[in-house]
């Protein structure tokens, strides 16, 4: 940009190399014919040249960014995840989190949320498979007003299969306790969630009464990270552990 400026400099200083005349100079000489006035006149570019080089620079230099902005945009989506992992990882899984805790867990999501690349995440196969629990605010999963030796203190899991619209539940110890649903699809990132059946222990399994349902949208999905929030403002955050896992029908 100092180049152009430079050019409209010259040109606006023309003025000031006029003749000037004494009694004992000589005649003087016109503009036209002063060496000192072609010497800047022929520097100066015509106003219509330098709007078309002005036009040229900047069509270059958007091309030109457009390689750097796309290279940030993967780097901010791996930052954000190691900001993400590093901001759980003391939380017990949401269990130990402070209100200022919770608002920057949901800031960093929130960030990612707007730049997933998977817009339609029930037509993705990233989906499938069993994903780790690994921060929630929902209090009937951490149950926080417990005792902490009657809370669940083992991983946590759900396993979602799109193709058949089933997903499952699963505590480990000390309850190992189980629970499946159908999903319905309410749009490509939201679904109904309909329990059918629910296992004590893993072992005794009863019957979904009907009152088990809600709702759970999709906000972030790549191949080790999951985002999900539900109709009641809790947050759910899970990362990938089998790809390969299948929800019993």
């Amino acid at each position: 940009m100092e180049g152009i400026g430079s050019i409209s400099t010259a040109t606006t200083a023309l003025p000031l190399f006029t003749t000037f005349s004494s009694p004992t100079s000589k005649p003087s000489v016109p503009p036209s014919q002063s060496p000192l006035a072609f010497r800047f006149t022929t520097n100066a570019k015509p106003l219509c040249v330098r709007n078309d080089l002005n036009r040229r620079f900047q069509r270059w230099r958007t091309r030109v960014s457009f390689f750097p902005a796309f290279l940030t945009g993967r780097k901010d989506i791996s930052s954000l995840k190691e900001e993400l992992f590093e901001a759980i990882a003391p939380l017990d899984r949401g269990a130990d989190a402070f209100p200022q805790d919770q608002d920057r867990v949901d800031q960093i999501a929130k960030k990612l949320e707007a730049l997933t690349k998977i817009k339609e995440p029930l037509k993705s196969n990233l989906l499938n498979g069993k994903w780790e629990l690994i921060y929630t605010t929902s209090q009937s999963i951490l149950q926080t007003q417990r005792p902490k030796f009657l809370r669940p203190n083992g991983k946590i899991y759900q396993a979602i299969n799109v193709d058949t619209l089933r997903a499952q539940n699963l505590e480990t110890w000390p309850f190992f306790n189980q629970a499946t649903a159908n999903l319905v699809p309410l749009n490509s990132r939201r679904v109904a969630v309909k329990f059918d059946l629910f296992k004590i222990g893993g072992l005794l399994p009863i019957k979904s009464p009907g009152s088990g349902r809600g709702q759970l949208e999709i906000t972030y999905l790549d191949e080790e990270l999951r985002i999900s929030r539900g109709n009641r403002g809790n947050l759910f955050i899970l990362k990938m552990v089998d790809p390969s896992y299948r929800v019993p029908l």
